[in-house]
């Protein structure tokens, strides 16, 4: 039952990493306000390894379940979703965030020959504020329906009211 688990675990890694990936350097290239096909793919791949990365290294579903544990809720209810949709949110968005940001930073002043002097927390604040939400949304409503498909797949039978909702991704170790 262990290695299964931390097939699910590593499923729900990809799987999400590469979905919060996806959503994250959309919404960020779009908000920038200068999408290119080019940029978008770029720090699309960029955004997807630091998120397999994260996903294998930090335990996101354990800290998740822990953290919906010593809150008193009860597996699968709304406020346990939103903890644990905080927690996932908390670990990537700012991580993804960053690396997105400072790599958007880099090509204004490598376009612009070093003469643009951006300012690197003036982008990156609003662009936090905007990913964050945008991916706290994103886990909340995606995560699950991972959850049920990685669940069916390792015939893993349901471990909660909602049939496996409450076991975070990332718990890979």
């Amino acid at each position: 039952m262990e290695e299964m688990m931390k097939n699910v675990g590593r499923a729900m890694s990809v799987r999400m990493g590469i979905t919060m990936s996806l959503c994250l350097s959309l919404v960020g290239t779009l908000s920038s306000g200068h999408f290119t096909p080019i940029g978008f793919l770029v720090g699309f791949v960029v955004s997807s390894v630091i998120s397999l990365l994260i996903g294998f290294i930090i335990p996101v579903g354990k800290l998740a379940e822990g953290a919906r544990e010593k809150a008193g809720f009860e597996r699968g209810t709304v406020k346990a979703r939103f903890l644990e949709t905080f927690i996932f949110d908390l670990i990537y968005t700012p991580i993804i965030t960053a690396a997105m940001v400072y790599f958007a930073y880099r090509m204004i002043i490598m376009q612009s020959g070093g003469m643009a002097q951006p300012n690197y927390w003036g982008m990156f604040f609003p662009s936090l504020i905007i990913c964050f939400a945008a991916a706290f949304v994103l886990i909340f409503f995606v995560q699950p329906i991972f959850m049920k498909s990685v669940m069916k797949k390792y015939n893993v039978p349901g471990m909660g009211p909602q049939g496996g909702q409450g076991q975070g991704p990332g718990n890979a170790q």
